[in-house]
């Protein structure tokens, strides 16, 4: 039961939300293309893609304790950075972990190969980038994070991709609307990944990560993070005035107190490991509302519900409200 209950915290069950819920999304845009969604589909989409994104967060830890980079890390904040320290514990040992990681991606395989079949083998080749690019982010031959496109494959993995290949998956075939439906979320969970790298930069650099934030520094890097924010929501209307998303997707505006909120605290504090956390946090939450958003926008669309509309948008309220309303500075501990 320990064992268990270490591989759910070696998961990092809460960052699943960058991979499965754009794949429902996805979904969703062909359902209102079509009218048409099989669920069956859609929730073996969601098992192989929690399986190929728990593949990728476990070897990423493997890789990271190979290079000396987590155990270098001291300026790390939980939940944000620094790994799963599951391994730096003691708690699971390399082998574990390396070996668990391949188990994930070989549970995955089959299931991508199967819808493959299903759907066209072109979901092959999305898949593909989807497993390559997560096993060699941080793998030392390739390590792709040290290239400085770390940022923009996690981007087009987590946000186009994804529903692009929850929309193939449903119609064999692919389209504009929903690239440019997940642009906003390619940018929101690249400005996650951004703000995260912050704290985690001297330990990555020391290690030969030279992602963007490294090579750009600190002081350059939250100027490019408020610029992401902002593209995020330009997206959106963007999309809108073409006519490529749903009136209802302005609902994710009611963000902007975050997005505000986490740009202060990022140009005040990016220098500064805890205070810095509000941003982190901030900029996850933003993410989280955009996908909720914009899945009951298409359910709406798609089923000609307008509560659903009012769903989202008290729902997105809350979580903003909630967010807002913590304290400015929250008490993170200090890694020793």
């Amino acid at each position: 039961m320990s064992k268990l209950k270490f591989w759910l915290q070696e998961l990092r069950l809460p960052f699943m939300t960058a991979t499965i819920p754009p794949a429902i999304l996805g979904s969703f845009v062909a359902w209102k293309m079509t009218g048409e969604i099989d669920l069956l589909l859609l929730a073996l989409t969601a098992v192989a893609l929690f399986l190929v994104h728990a593949g990728t967060n476990v070897v990423n830890d493997y890789f990271d304790h190979v290079s000396g980079c987590d155990e270098m890390n001291v300026r790390f904040v939980r939940p944000f950075g620094g790994g799963s320290r599951l391994i730096q514990k003691g708690l699971l040992s390399p082998k574990e972990v390396y070996f668990g990681a391949l188990l994930f991606f070989g549970c995955g395989a089959p299931i991508g190969v199967y819808l493959a079949y299903v759907s066209g083998w072109g979901l092959l080749l999305i898949g593909a980038i989807g497993v390559i690019s997560g096993f060699f982010y941080v793998e030392p031959r390739l390590n792709l994070a040290s290239r400085g496109i770390g940022e923009f494959l996690v981007g087009l993995n987590c946000g186009v991709l994804i529903v692009l290949g929850g929309f193939f998956v449903q119609t064999g075939s692919i389209a504009l609307e929903p690239i440019v439906v997940g642009l906003p979320l390619a940018i929101l969970i690249a400005a996650v990944l951004w703000i995260n790298e912050f704290q985690d930069m001297e330990a990555d650099a020391a290690v030969g990560k030279r992602h963007l934030v490294s090579r750009l520094g600190r002081k350059r890097a939250v100027v490019v993070y408020y610029y992401l924010l902002a593209f995020a929501y330009a997206s959106v209307l963007s999309g809108i005035a073409f006519g490529m998303l749903p009136i209802e997707s302005l609902v994710v505006f009611v963000t902007i107190p975050i997005a505000v909120r986490a740009g202060t605290v990022a140009m005040r504090h990016y220098d500064d490991t805890l205070p810095l956390a509000p941003a982190n946090a901030g900029t996850i939450m933003i993410h989280l509302v955009f996908v909720i958003v914009l899945i009951f926008a298409y359910a709406a669309e798609a089923s000609h519900v307008f509560l659903l509309t009012v769903v989202s948008l008290i729902l997105a309220l809350f979580l903003t409200a909630k967010f807002i309303s913590k304290r400015p500075e929250p008490s993170v501990a200090q890694p020793t």
